[in-house]
């Protein structure tokens, strides 16, 4: 079931007001909740269904019995159980026919003949969000950080519709302890969810969808046939469609759940105003990044191992990160360029006596250019569905300078600036709007949404196409 849809629209309708009157009641609240998630999440294919079901009980139950557990080996043997279960699901779903297909070329490169054979096994939607979500609810046990909860609050925890297919990646310590007691309608923030919803509506059906229909799937499907122009301009559009889209989800999501009165954490934060590669990270996907780095780049080493490691833990992260995003060699070159630019970085400034002064003027700005550029550049292996056209995209950008442009139209330019534009505004300016937003009548406040929805429903192109994470 996707956000932007009529479907979805009536769901919603229905859920927002039972959610409410059952909330002072939590015995009858959860199982409401829990039955609404599941029919959200079996829309697209009910017997998937069964297995976030199965993910929910043998995590409970992992967690529960680590939590008790006094004996260390005991308790890391449990964490290897879950951890080998979780991923077990995650890679037969996601990784299976990408590893057979990979063993078998090697094979095939040093003369074997392999009988493996390819299942062309159907993705479950979302399998990567609520893995990762289940692997921080058994580790956060395992460290003694957060306490299992009951069953029925952790099916609410990993199942609840808002964040369930796309993110953001909420951690137990986060959405539990509001799943614990009853939220106060009083207390929500419907200017700042409007304003959210409203705006990642607007990136996702117009920005992202015109982006994607206009020039980034035409030139990507077939660099060879398109000038140096169109493919430049396509790298940007795509840097744009990809952020208009996961970020606007992302809004809608965090939009939703503060109506049903919870508060999810940031996911973006302007990332191509970024001044280096790991500022990017601090502003990207941001609850992946901080998942990478407590759940994988720290119980590595970190940085505490001497430099040569660091730069290891920092690759393995990235390459580990790049995987997760997609069963291809594309992304895990995308993630090896991230890794590499990281340890990069930390070389650099690594080189200085005193730490560096923040940057002003015309060298921040040449450090965002450059890593606006850069991620840019690392964005062609993550789109393209092969080296093959990834190299033909790179190429096209030197071979073909003065051909016609014809996909290069104001409407295009104007999209890529507005998505970039839009991150360099004052970040007081939302808070502003949503405060203005919020003393106006209820009657003006309906219009002002209503005239927002069909402004977006207007310039957008027809139809809605799947968010771009709902693959990941």
């Amino acid at each position: 079931m996707l956000f932007p849809t009529a479907t979805f629209a009536i769901f919603f309708l229905i859920v927002l007001p039972l959610s409410w009157l059952t909330m002072p009641w939590p015995h009858r609240w959860r199982p409401f909740i829990i039955a609404a998630s599941y029919v959200f999440y079996s829309w697209w294919d009910w017997r998937f269904v069964l297995l976030l079901a199965g993910c929910t009980i043998w995590n409970q139950m992992l967690a529960v019995r680590i939590w008790r557990t006094t004996d260390r080996a005991r308790r890391k043997s449990l964490l290897f159980l879950a951890l080998a279960g979780n991923l077990g699901v995650l890679g037969y779903f996601k990784y299976y026919d990408f590893f057979v297909s990979s063993t078998d070329n090697m094979a095939a490169i040093v003369g074997y003949d392999l009988p493996l054979s390819l299942k062309a096994i159907v993705l479950p939607v979302g399998i990567s969000f609520f893995t990762f979500m289940a692997i921080s609810y058994v580790v956060d046990a395992y460290r003694g950080e957060f306490e299992p909860t009951t069953l029925e609050k952790f099916a609410v925890y990993l199942s609840f519709f808002p964040h369930l297919v796309a993110g953001p990646i909420v951690r137990p310590s986060e959405l539990i302890p509001q799943i614990e007691k009853p939220r106060d309608p009083r207390r929500v923030d419907t200017s700042r969810a409007f304003y959210l919803i409203a705006t990642g509506l607007f990136k996702k059906v117009v920005i992202a969808n015109y982006l994607a229909s206009s020039i980034v799937d035409q030139v990507f499907a077939a660099p060879g046939q398109h000038s140096s122009l169109e493919i430049l301009i396509a790298v940007y559009a795509y840097a744009v469609q990809i952020y208009a889209d996961f970020s606007g989800y992302t809004d809608i999501a965090i939009g939703i759940a503060l109506l049903l009165g919870f508060s999810f954490p940031q996911n973006f934060d302007s990332p191509y105003a970024a001044v280096s590669v790991q500022d990017f990270w601090r502003r990207w996907h941001m609850t992946l990044s901080r998942w990478l780095r407590d759940y994988v780049y720290i119980p590595l080493g970190g940085n505490r191992k001497g430099t040569v490691l660091t730069y290891r833990n920092l690759m393995l992260t990235m390459l580990i990160g790049g995987l997760w995003h997609g069963a291809a060699w594309t992304f895990v070159v995308w993630g090896g360029l991230h890794g590499v630019a990281l340890a990069g970085e930390r070389w650099w400034h690594g080189r200085r006596a005193a730490p560096a002064r923040p940057l002003a003027g015309w060298p921040r700005w040449r450090a965002r250019i450059l890593t606006f550029h850069f991620v840019c550049f690392a964005w062609i292996f993550f789109r393209s569905d092969s080296f093959g056209s990834a190299w033909d995209m790179i190429e096209g950008l030197f071979t073909g300078w003065g051909e016609p442009s014809p996909l290069v139209t104001s409407g295009v330019l104007l999209a890529i600036a507005v998505g970039i534009g839009s991150q360099y505004l004052p970040a007081r300016l939302p808070r502003v709007v949503m405060a203005r937003f919020s003393r106006l009548p209820v009657l003006a406040q309906a219009t002002v949404l209503a005239l927002a929805l069909m402004v977006t429903s207007v310039l957008g192109p027809e139809g809605v196409a799947p968010f771009i994470y709902f693959q990941f």
